[in-house]
């Protein structure tokens, strides 16, 4: 049986790595179909909230929009570069709802206040998944 090394005293097999490439990328793409999901279900929401600017429904709207794609890209290519877009659309939804959850953050150009200091259950799934 074929094995190839990975690290000193380990071996996986090419199936084992494959396997293990498939979890991974369900994972992601599970993680990001969430973040989608939720992002463009409390859009409607983040109108009335944060109706100035660009509006808090719109940029919720772009970010649900954003995972969506990149978890279709994900899924398709699994490549590498498409795991790290996908981090980079993780991490833009992770650092604003942990920062308007904590610090009151007034209006930025068109950007809105979004401050909301209250843990919703869509908020605390999209930051678990």
């Amino acid at each position: 049986m074929r094995t190839l090394a990975r690290s000193p005293g380990r071996t996986e097999t090419p199936g084992t790595t494959r396997r293990t490439e498939l979890v991974v990328r369900a994972l992601v793409v599970l993680g990001l179909a969430v973040d989608a999901f939720v992002h463009l279900r409390m859009a409607p929401v983040m109108d009335i909230a944060a109706p100035g600017g660009i509006g808090g429904g719109n940029l919720f709207r772009a970010q649900g929009a954003a995972a969506a794609v990149v978890a279709v890209l994900v899924l398709v290519t699994g490549r590498w570069w498409a795991y790290a877009v996908a981090l980079l659309v993780a991490l833009s939804a992770l650092g604003p709802v942990l920062l308007y959850h904590f610090v009151d953050v007034p209006a930025i150009g068109p950007i809105p206040s979004m401050y909301d200091p209250l843990w919703s259950p869509e908020k605390v799934v999209s930051i678990l998944v």
